[in-house]
This record gives structure tokens, sequence and C-alpha cells, in this order.
């Protein structure tokens, strides 16, 4: 017996060597007591919620930036700088009401005048101009060739568009468009591209009558789309998404549009119900009506950054590739003395990538560099619509076929809790309390990135969390919700590190008191270590299941 436990200590004591050498180095270094210090700074009232386009938020970009030449990281953007910098854009109807107009002459010569904000009215994204032409009924507007499905079957050339909001199988989770989470293709400014690109002049969108029946305020609607008041917080959009929109683009209420597709002799539900198939849909003219649109947006530029450093790799092949770590840093601001600290949300996830970025800086300095290089990204405008990130993929720092994976965080400082009655905002998940979340951690894009689920599962054997895996097909869009999103719509391996949403997100309440600090120590040196793994592998991980979006 004693032999016996002597030999098993011998194969111990020989292992233990190895087991050490396996370890991120540095990976003790990420501590809870740091990441409190800085998140109690972030997430504090001086930062004021860190909102797009204000002093707070460019103030909080310049921390990071500090924080990162401290740790000796190379600056990653162009001319040795640490900020990635784009164009966001605002938009205003043009002061003149008759600017913003759509009139429907009849075969009858019947003039129908309508103006903004009764029954239809610009997307933010149209361009300003004019278009006069028959209308025809393109289902609902999505060409997705990657999907195999186009719903410009047939000839739009110079004619004006009607399609339905939405996508096919929105409620299927067997639908090839991402399952029940709302897919990109099905976004309104890719249908405008994709309408422009099959040679419309315009682009009138209507509600899928058929998925979400019911009478509905268009009015309220138009008033709530276009506020006189202008909102504590625009509505943003990528400037280089607009710039490519060259068409008038407008929505339509259901009664405006059951009324142009009458002369075709079916309703409105008939044709939106036969827009449902598996490869698109063929274009049905809807009669001799004419109809003119006429739209005049104001596009209002707003610079805006991204923060980001880089270790350098230490193979001479490998290092041209990239594995990136990031997290959101931007929140939702201030209502007067109301301050939305966005201690969680995400505070949480800026933090941990400031550990894990000193980790590396620490390990180089001591003469431990990966094989991969490491980009450390703090994306802006997370909350105006993944903006910093998708504004990464559209101009990346590398070609995005050479990012071997990217891992994001995004809440990862509380425990996942869905109270009863919560509302909306936590539509889709089941009723959980934080007790029962304790220890555990959500994986986002786990079914499409097996390669990388499987590297951080090994990783977790050291350190014991609980990995779930449930919100990949889940109509609370979760997957489509942080900056992972862009990157696998872009056929790049990525997966997003979140402990799940709570009573307190994007309230008041979301404050850095309120923490978990040692789970998210444990998250942090997660992730650091399949960060690690990856960059120092021979076979990087391949790409994610859905196959990538082209424009």
């Amino acid at each position: 017996m004693c032999k016996r436990v002597t030999a098993v200590l011998f194969v111990i004591w020989l292992l233990a060597p190895l087991a050490a050498d396996e370890r991120a180095p540095q990976n003790d270094s990420i501590r809870q007591d740091d990441l409190r210090a800085d998140l109690f700074f972030l997430a504090g009232d001086a930062m004021r919620g860190r909102l797009t386009d204000t002093e707070e938020n460019r103030a909080t970009a310049d921390f990071i930036r500090s924080r990162f030449e401290r740790m000796g990281l190379k600056p990653a953007a162009p001319n040795g700088s640490y900020f990635e910098t784009y164009n966001l854009m605002t938009a205003t109807l043009a002061p003149d009401e008759a600017a913003n107009a759509l009139e429907i002459a009849g075969a009858d010569g019947l003039v129908r005048r309508l103006r903004e904000g009764q029954e239809f009215y610009p997307h933010r994204f149209s361009a300003s101009g004019v278009a006069a032409a028959p209308v025809v009924f393109a289902g609902f507007g999505i060409s997705a060739p990657h999907l195999g499905y186009d719903d410009y079957r047939g000839d739009v050339k110079g004619k004006i568009v009607l399609a339905l909001d939405h996508e096919p199988g929105e409620r299927d989770p067997n639908s090839p468009f991402d399952g029940v989470v709302t897919s990109e293709p099905s976004t309104a400014w890719r249908k405008a591209l994709a309408a422009q690109d099959a040679g419309a002049a315009a682009v009138l969108f209507v509600a899928d009558v058929h998925n979400h029946p019911g009478a509905s305020n268009f009015e309220a609607a138009a008033r709530a789309y276009w506020p006189e008041k202008p909102p504590r917080i625009p509505a943003y959009t990528l400037a280089s998404w607009a710039d490519r929109i060259r068409i008038p683009v407008a929505q339509i209420s259901p009664a405006l549009a059951a009324s142009l597709v009458a002369p075709s002799g079916r309703t409105l539900e008939d044709l939106a119900k036969a827009s449902e198939t598996a490869r698109g849909f063929t274009p049905v003219a809807l009669g001799a009506a004419k109809v003119t649109v006429r739209a005049a947006v104001d596009r209002h530029v707003v610079p805006d950054r991204n923060v980001v450093a880089l270790v350098e790799g230490s193979d001479p092949r490998l290092k041209n590739e990239w594995v990136i770590v990031s997290a959101h840093f931007d929140h939702n601001g201030a209502d007067g003395t109301q301050i939305f600290n966005g201690a969680d949300d995400n505070g949480s996830g800026t933090v941990a990538l400031l550990e894990i970025a000193e980790a590396y800086g620490l390990a180089a300095k001591g003469g431990q560099r990966p094989r991969r290089s490491v980009l450390f990204a703090a994306w802006n405008s997370e909350e105006r619509g993944l903006l910093g990130a998708w504004a990464f993929t559209e101009q990346p720092l590398v070609p995005l076929a050479s990012i071997a994976a990217v891992l994001n965080m995004d809440m990862i400082g509380r425990n996942e809790e869905i109270p009863v009655g919560g509302g909306a905002r936590f539509g889709g998940l089941e009723v959980q309390t934080a007790e029962s979340n304790a220890n555990a951690l959500n994986l986002m894009a786990f079914s499409k990135v097996p390669d990388i689920t499987a590297e951080v599962e090994k990783a977790n054997g050291a350190i014991g969390l609980e990995l779930k895996k449930r919100y990949d097909n889940n109509s609370s869009n979760l997957l489509r919700r942080s900056d992972q999103w862009p990157f696998l719509q872009r056929g790049v391996p990525a997966m997003g590190f979140i402990t799940g949403l709570h009573p307190d997100y994007h309230t008041q309440y979301d404050r850095p008191e309120k923490i978990n600090y040692v789970k998210m120590e444990k998250i942090a040196r997660l992730v650091h270590q399949v960060s690690w793994d990856i960059a120092n592998a021979d076979a990087r991980p391949k790409p994610p299941a859905t196959r990538a979006i082209t424009q």
C-alpha cells in the first residue's frame, strides 16, 4: 500500500512542472482587488455612464490608452496610435415639411398625397432624393447568397420595392436564418442595400402582418421614430453603412401597403404568407399605380474610436495571426442626477480586459510572449448597435482571415437573475434565481465555434466555473447583442462570455458595489488562459458553423 502511494506521489511530482508550464504566465496576477479598484473608478459617478460622444466616454478611452501604454503594449492602430478611429452618423429630418412626402397616382387618375408621419416616414439611413415608379412586392427583401436565399429572383430595376419587415421562419428554431435569433441579413439597411444592388429606385418597408397581426397606431410609431424633442440618446449608425445607401428608404403603414397591393388581386397577408419560402421569393408587380417617394434626411457625422493595443507574437510565421481579447467600455450615460453607471455592463468586461492585458505585458517583460500576436480591443458604442466592433470588421487592422479567435467579455460581474414578470427586456429567458447561477458563466456561440468551446472547457478544468450553453438559438437575441456577433457574421471564430442579465441591467442600480469580484476574477483568468492556449496552439480554431455575409 505504501509503495503504491509513493509511486502515485512520484508521478504527480513528475507531472507538476508540466502543468505549471501549460498554465498561462502571470495568470495569478489577475486579482479581484485590482479588478475592484479599476471598476470603482470606471463605473463611478464621475464617469457619468460613459455615453457615446461625451467627455466622460472620451476620458474613459484616454484612461484605457494610458493603461495600455504603461503596460508596455504596442499601439495597434495606424500611425503608432492606440485609437482606431471611425465615424458614426445621426440623422434629422429636413426642416421643410414638404421635403418628405409620398404620392400615389392611381390608374384612375386620382392622386393621393401623404405627409411624413401620417402613413409613412423615411428611415434614418435613407438617402435624400426622389423616386417615382411602379411598385413591386419582393417578399422579405432579403438577399443572402451565403444561405442560398434571394428575394430578387425577378426584375426590379427602376421599380420601387415593397418589402416585409423581419425574415422568413422568424419563430422557427430550425430556420437557416440563425434559428430564432434575429439574423443579420434581415436588418433594414442590409435589405435596402440588397434592393439597391438589384437596381431598385426606392424601398418601402411594411410590417410582416402574418407574423405580427393586430391593429397598430402607425402615427404614434412615426412620432416615436422621429420625435419632436431630440432624445437624450440619439440613434446612431455607422457612417460607412449609411454612405452606401443612395436611394430613398421609407416605412409605410399596413393600411397603405394593403391599398398598394390590392390591384394585384391578392391581399397583403396572402403575399406575406407566400413569402415564407426556403430559397426566396419571385417579385410580384402591383399594378399600374405610380408612387413618388420624396426623402430629405440630413446626416450628421460623429467621430468615434476604439482603443487597441498589441503584444506581438514570438513565432516568425504565426505572429501574423491574431487572437483578439475584447470588451466594450461605453454605457448609457446619465439623465440629470440619475447615473447609469454600467458596472456590470460593461465595466466588468473592461477591467477584466485591462487585467488580462497587464498579465501579457508582465509576461512579455519576463521574456514570455505567445506564438501568435494578441490584440486587446476596447470597443466603443456597443450600446448603440455594436458599432465599434462593426467598424473594426468594416476596416480591420489586419485581414479578417488572419484572426484566429475573438474572445469577447460583456457583463461578467453578476449572477444571472431573471425575475417573474420582468418584462420585455427579459423576453425569451426562463425565470431563475441569482443563487442558482452563483458560479455560472454563459458561453455565447458555443455551437458555432466548437474548437473554442473545447479550449474553454479544457482551461476551465483548473478554474471550476459552471459553463452553461443555452442561448445560441434563443429568442432573447443574446447571441447577437454583444461584440462577438459582427465577427461571427464575417466568418471569424468568436465567442462571447456573459454571466447573464439581472434586474439591475440597464438601470441606475448597476453599480460596482454589487459585483461578484471572486467570480469575475475566475472568469478573467479563464479568458486569459484560453487566449494564451489558442495563441500558442499549432492549429487555429475552425471558422464558425454559419457562413459569412458578403456585404
